[in-house]
Parts: C-alpha cells; sequence; structure tokens
C-alpha cells in the first residue's frame, strides 16, 4: 500500500475508532445498569478511556498536512486495537463474551490495506488475542432471569454483535469499492488516452516528414505563380493568381509550423503565437463558400498558442464539412478572451448525432464524413487536454452540433 493510501486508511480506522468508543461505553452502561451483570467496572472502563487516549494520538496523526505513514505504521495502530479488545473481552466473558468474533475484523480490514506478510502478521495478532482471552479471560457471572439467563443474554449480544460487524465491514468495504471503481475508471481513462496519444505521435511523426518533402515543391509552386501573376493578361486572372499566392504562403506556414522547434525563445523567425483574427481570415479564405456568423470579442489577448489556432481551424473544418452535407453552407462562432482565458463555441448545420452517443473522447481515424480522416476532433480533444482546457459536445435543437471550448490564461 502507498504511503498516501496508508493515511487514508488511519483516518477511516480513527473514525471506526470513535464509533467502538461508543458501542462499548453504551454497552457497559446498559449491561452493568438495567441488566445488572456483576462486571468488573475498573477495568472495563479503563479499557475504554485507552482506547479513546490512543485515538487522540491517531487523530493528531492523521492531521491536515501529517506525513504520510508506512505499512508498519498501520499494522502497529491494528496491534494496540487488538491489544484493547484483547482486554475488554478478557474482562466481560472470555470466549463467552458474544463479542468474541470481533477478531475477525481487524483481520478483515487488513486483507485490503496490508500487504500479504502483514496480514499474516494481523491473523497471528488477533488469534493470540483470541486465545488469551479465552485462556485468562474471566467467565461471565450469572445474569438475572429477566434476559433468559446467560444463554439469553449471549444471545441478545450475538444480535447486536451481527448488527455492529455488518454496520463496519459494509462501511468499510463500501468505501474500499468505491475507491476501486473510481481506480478502474481513471486506469481505464488513462489507457485511452494512451493510446490516442500514442496514435497523435504517430501521426505527428508522419506530418513532420511530409512537410520536409513539401517544402520543395511548394517553393517551386510560389515561384510559378509569381511568374503566372507578372505575366497574367488581365486585371481578373492577376487577382486569380493573388488568391492562389496567399493560399500557397498560408500551407507553406502551416509548414514550417510544423517544423517549427519546440524550443521557446529561439531566434529562428518563427513566431511563438498566432493571432485569432488572422487564423479565421486566413480560414475564410480558404472556405470562401462557408457563410461564417461571428459573435463575442476577442479585443484583450488576440495572441495565443500555435495550438489554439489548430484547434480553431480544425474545428471550424468539421462544422464546415457537417454542414455543406446538408445543403446549409453555415457556421455560427462564438469567442470570447479575457483575463480567465479563451472561450469558444461552434454551431454548424449539419445532421448531428443521437444524444445517446457520446461523441467525447474522440478516437483517431473514426470518422462520419465520407472523405473524413478522422483526427479533426481527436487532435481537438488532445489539444484541448493539453492546455488544461474543456471540449464539450452537444446537440442543439432542429439540427446540427455544438461544440465548446474553456482555455485558461497563460501566465507570461
Amino acid at each position: 500500500m502507498s504511503r498516501r493510501a496508508a493515511l487514508s486508511y488511519l483516518r477511516l480506522s480513527c473514525n471506526l475508532r470513535w464509533l467502538a468508543m461508543l458501542g462499548e461505553a453504551v454497552t457497559l452502561l446498559v449491561v452493568m445498569g438495567p441488566l445488572h451483570v456483576p462486571l468488573s467496572p475498573l477495568p472495563l472502563w479503563s479499557g475504554v478511556v485507552a482506547l479513546g487516549c490512543f485515538n487522540l494520538y491517531a487523530t493528531w496523526r492523521i492531521r491536515p498536512g501529517a506525513p504520510a505513514a508506512s505499512d508498519v505504521e498501520v499494522f502497529l495502530h491494528t496491534l494496540a486495537d487488538i491489544a484493547l479488545l484483547t482486554w475488554l473481552i478478557a474482562w466481560s466473558g472470555g470466549i463467552e463474551n458474544p463479542f468474541a468474533s470481533l477478531f475477525l475484523l481487524p483481520i478483515a480490514l487488513s486483507i485490503l490495506a496490508l500487504p500479504t506478510r502483514w496480514i499474516t502478521a494481523t491473523a497471528i495478532a488477533s488469534a493470540a488475542g483470541y486465545a488469551a482471552s479465552t485462556l485468562f479471560g474471566n467467565d461471565l457471572p450469572p445474569v438475572p432471569s429477566m434476559m433468559g439467563g446467560t444463554f439469553g443474554l449471549h444471545k441478545a449480544g450475538m444480535l447486536v454483535n451481527f448488527a455492529v460487524s455488518a454496520a463496519v465491514v459494509l462501511l468499510f468495504f463500501s468505501r474500499v469499492a468505491s475507491a476501486w471503481r473510481r481506480s478502474e475508471q481513471e486506469v481505464a481513462r488513462l489507457r485511452e488516452q494512451f493510446v490516442r496519444n500514442e496514435g497523435i505521435v504517430a501521426l505527428a511523426t508522419h506530418a513532420a516528414a511530409v512537410a520536409h518533402e513539401l517544402n520543395t515543391p511548394l517553393g517551386t509552386m510560389t515561384l510559378l505563380v509569381d511568374d503566372l501573376q507578372r505575366d497574367a493578361a488581365n486585371a481578373d486572372l492577376r487577382e486569380q493568381f493573388t488568391t492562389l499566392r496567399l493560399l500557397l504562403d498560408i500551407c507553406r506556414d502551416r509548414v514550417r509550423e510544423l517544423a517549427a522547434p519546440a524550443v521557446t525563445g529561439a531566434s529562428d523567425g518563427i513566431s511563438r503565437h498566432v493571432d485569432v483574427d488572422k487564423v479565421i481570415e486566413q480560414w475564410q479564405l480558404i472556405r470562401p463558400t462557408v457563410q461564417l456568423h461571428r459573435s463575442g470579442s476577442t479585443t484583450q489577448g488576440n495572441e495565443v498558442d500555435p495550438a489554439v489556432g489548430h484547434l480553431l481551424l480544425a474545428l471550424l473544418n468539421n462544422a464546415a464539412d457537417a454542414s455543406e452535407q446538408t445543403g446549409i453552407p453555415r457556421v455560427d462562432l462564438y469567442l470570447q478572451s479575457d483575463a480567465q482565458g479563451l472561450r469558444g463555441e461552434i454551431r454548424d448545420y449539419g445532421v448531428g448525432f443521437e444524444q445517446a452517443r457520446a461523441p467525447l473522447p474522440a478516437e483517431l481515424f473514426r470518422t462520419s464524413k465520407p472523405a473524413g480522416l478522422g483526427i479533426g476532433l481527436a487532435l481537438s480533444h488532445a489539444t484541448v487536454e493539453r492546455l488544461g482546457g474543456s471540449l464539450s459536445m452537444q446537440a442543439t435543437e432542429g439540427r446540427g452540433v455544438r461544440v465548446a471550448f474553456n482555455l485558461p490564461a497563460v501566465s507570461s
């Protein structure tokens, strides 16, 4: 067990110990009061007080900011519980005490909290405590007939013992089961994230190789377009070549961004930030047939991480493709940047998705578009995760999907 988990177990043990003290005090008051069972009050109450003193120390031990606990310390706390239980059982009837089966609880709890060797040690200690209370404990004295004699009292005690044991096991094991389920869910999430990130890394490696291969043909195409623009016979043709040159410049910038070093502050002339408005303008140049309806304000902090630019392009392209499939080439974009960060929402007018379907987290190479690659949404989700933000999707009334993201502000 990890040291932090051990400290959590000690915290739970303290809570159970306070409940045990309350139950022991109530039992002693009832048994020696209304039932008139002639037990020795001094040894029994001294055991309850000793348990309380020990639990005060244990409560101080688990205070906020306390150092982590070890398996040895957990075992020593369990050993103290067994010793005090042995003392109380021995002075209240020994093996005749219906609560003698409580020696099984430390073993059961240790199975979920300690390594095998310490579980074995706990079992040996519990067995030794049971044997000691049996061999050296006081016999249960005769009791009045109002409880049906000694055996009637024993049966009533067994009933209470069962209820107490069931409550403790239910409380502890439900907490452990809940923690185990959360751990399993976290492991599954991390496994899915690892598989997705592994695919993204492989995709990035391939993209870098393709970027290297595209650099030369893009340069050649740029020179050819410059010559064609210069020799164009009329203004309309020159304007078309100008647009084509702008598109080539966008492609060349994308290729350079793929090859940009990850080290910040390098003097290579490549900007480490992009302008949100410029990214949107470039996208509109690439997708001129799509109507973009924009709202919100980005007057503060237009300069963002390049990954945010890629995120916007991927989400806008996905929305545009979905809208064009239904013959409604429209995309709604909301962007708001302030001191808290950047918030955005992109709505398409496509066919949408079923509410019961969970589109996030997206998987690589799975798409519903006829000519899609299945990487846009997965890359967007990975980008938002890396930047410490959140990404969500929901179907809109009528048709379409809303994709919302929230990115925290990055301190300079």
